[in-house]
């Protein structure tokens, strides 16, 4: 009888916890739907949002609804927003949520189909769900409170609409400018920067004297080439003399220089001189072939001539100043630098024109 009492209960046992793990089984695989909607009515034109959560264990797989742009005929679907997943239980629940924004522009009752979701490859709905679209309210007792369509206005330009333009243009230029700069600089080989030296302007009469003691110390050119010798020293007389009495002696002949000449000198202080310059004609024009002592003393003629007219300077006389510039040939290295420059520049240009012209385009068409 004991034995018979022992059996039962042991089988209740047994029974109970088939039971109990046959639920908790069923539980953990069981797949809830639910749908829920913010707002039951609606105006024309406004928005809610339907709520849509789906229960499952973390290790099924999941197929949310397909939905495209409306949700049933006359109830449109503004967005669907990215779906939210949260993990339960440990890791053994997952609880996704997915967010739907409607809105609709017809009034109506609108019935709302339940949410078909697949998991693990069988489906599962969710309830049905309404809403009601109500039309906006029309006082027609009082049709002075509205009013009809407003004319179009136009919105005048400020600057804060253009600056943005104006400023690129006044770039555009100073960029267009620069380029045509680099670009001639580029061309003719020449450096972007001119190098300028600044050096005392001499007196007419320190000039001559330097110009004639490079004369004198070429003694070859004297002796094997005697019109290139009396040219250099002719040139030299007439700079002096222009500088020195104030007409353009450049210009002139030896026979107007000299009587240009004794209208302010006596003639006997530029007798020597007439000789030179006589000398120095025949030698270029008649091929004439004057001794060294000849060549010698002409030089030292006109060594005396200047020294003889000359004006001293007077020593506290600001002298005034000349600028000599000095132009560099660019080396093939610095000419594709400055080729590159150029490049970029004009890429530059193009970018400020496109922006120019979409911001002409967009503030007027």
């Amino acid at each position: 009888m004991n034995i018979l009492n022992t059996s039962k209960k042991f089988l209740k046992i047994w029974v109970l916890a088939f039971v109990l793990t046959t639920i908790g089984q069923l539980q953990a695989q069981q797949v809830t739907v639910d749908a829920s909607i913010d707002s039951l009515q609606l105006l024309i034109g406004e928005q809610t949002k339907v709520k849509l959560e789906i229960s499952m264990d973390a290790n099924q797989k999941v197929q949310l609804p397909l939905l495209q742009d409306t949700l049933v005929k006359g109830v449109e679907i503004l967005d669907i927003a990215k779906p939210d997943t949260q993990m339960l239980n440990d890791g053994k629940r997952m609880l996704i949520k997915q967010e739907y924004t409607i809105t609709s522009f017809d009034s109506a009752l609108y019935y709302l189909p339940p949410f078909e979701v697949v998991v693990n490859g069988e489906p599962h709905r969710s309830k049905a769900l309404a809403i009601k679209v109500y039309s906006i309210p029309v006082d027609t007792l009082h049709p002075e409170q509205f009013f009809g369509p407003k004319t179009i206005r136009e919105i005048p330009i400020i600057w804060e609409d253009i600056s943005a333009i104006v400023w690129f243009i006044l770039l555009l230029l100073t960029l267009s400018a620069l380029t045509y700069y680099l670009f001639v600089r580029y061309r003719d080989n020449k450096p972007i920067i001119k190098k300028i030296k600044i050096e005392p302007q001499l007196p007419p009469h320190q000039y001559a004297l330097n110009e004639i003691e490079h004369i004198k110390k070429d003694k070859t050119l004297r002796v094997s080439d005697p019109k290139a010798y009396y040219t250099k020293l002719t040139d030299v007389l007439r700079i002096y003399i222009e500088g020195r009495f104030s007409f353009n002696a450049m210009e002139m002949t030896s026979a107007e220089i000299i009587e240009k000449l004794q209208k302010t000198n006596d003639k006997e202080s530029i007798k020597d001189l007439m000789y030179l310059f006589h000398t120095a004609d025949l030698v270029k024009f008649a091929k004439h072939s004057p001794q060294i002592n000849e060549n010698d003393m002409n030089l030292a003629n006109a060594i005396e001539f200047i020294n003889h007219t000359k004006v001293e300077q007077d020593l506290n006389a600001k002298s005034e100043l000349t600028e000599i510039t000095v132009e560099e040939k660019r080396n093939k290295q610095g000419r594709m630098i400055l080729l590159g420059s150029i490049c970029i520049i004009v890429i530059g240009i193009i970018s400020i024109l496109y922006k120019i012209l979409s911001g002409i385009y967009n503030l007027w068409f």
